[in-house]
């Protein structure tokens, strides 16, 4: 009878530990897609404020050039 009840204790002791692996590694892979995502986040603020200055830059030099005319046709 004591057998019983000490595998059964067992058996739900390994069951626990496999509970709290799948846990903790959930929390890391978690954790992991997060620090990815600030990541992605961060690069993409980045290539935006780089996007934005280049524009802003692009339309001071267009002020800056003279109007270019049109070619005209002659006849």
């Amino acid at each position: 009878m004591a057998d019983k009840s000490e595998e059964a204790k067992a058996r739900a002791e390994g069951q626990f530990r496999k509970r709290e692996q799948r846990s903790s590694e959930a929390e890391k892979a978690h954790a992991d897609i997060a620090a990815q995502a600030r990541a992605l986040d961060k690069n993409t603020a980045r290539l935006k404020a780089l996007r934005l200055a280049k524009e802003a830059s692009d339309r001071e030099a267009a002020k800056r050039e003279p109007a270019k005319q049109p070619a005209r046709k002659g006849k």
